[in-house]
């Protein structure tokens, strides 16, 4: 993988620019695609591209500037091991399942060499409606998306049975208010993802 330099981040009461014109930046949302997780393979991010991702993630709107959401990190062995617990509980759940599909199970995890829970956590009874605090967690997950594009890895948000699962939720320790938004599975593609067909956008306008 070419090597890329990051940037830093500001600081705070650093004046910024309003806008970053950029060829590049306008090819990379025109052109962005999701990789399947399983057509992704190591290497995946090292300690300081994480990082650097979870800063870009941390960087979406926030109405209220409560940061309602955080971020769990499966990577190396903790893969397997958390793999090992969704195995369990579907395994549990359903009782006509086939060793091949409760070892798929158990394999999820392992797609990619990284994955990134994005936890929404909605602030209840707060003047920032819990619908906007919601919206705030998906755009930390499609931030994530674009910088890990950017940084040359593919990426998949997907959510899957075991994101609404409330025995997974216990396992990962969710509290009152929190949902999973997504895992975000990063790597490496095997190969160059294929465009699928785009929705026809519906379009109004105002007239005034």
């Amino acid at each position: 993988m070419n090597e890329i330099n990051l940037p830093d981040f500001p600081q705070p009461g650093e004046r910024l620019a309003p806008s970053h014109k950029s060829d590049d930046a306008l090819e990379l949302l025109t052109r962005r695609r999701s990789t399947p997780a399983i057509g992704l393979s190591e290497p995946g991010p090292d300690e300081a591209q994480i990082r650097h991702l979870l800063g870009i993630a941390a960087r979406v709107p926030d109405h209220g500037k409560l940061a309602p959401w955080r971020f769990i990190l499966f990577e190396h062995e903790a893969r397997a091991s958390f793999g090992n617990v969704l195995g369990k509980i579907w395994s549990a759940k359903n009782g006509d399942a086939t060793p091949e599909q409760v070892d798929f199970e158990r394999n999820r995890f392992n797609r990619a060499p990284l994955v990134i829970a994005v936890i929404s956590c909605v602030t209840e009874k707060h003047a920032i409606p819990v619908w906007e605090q919601e919206l705030s967690a998906g755009a930390a997950c499609q931030n994530l998306l674009i910088g890990a594009s950017a940084m040359g890895f593919g990426a998949q948000w997907l959510t899957e049975w075991y994101a609404f699962d409330h025995d997974v939720k216990d396992m990962l320790g969710l509290r009152s208010g929190e949902r999973i938004a997504g895992f975000i599975y990063i790597g490496t593609a095997r190969d160059e993802p294929v465009e699928r067909k785009r929705p026809t956008a519906h379009i109004g306008r105002w007239k005034a």
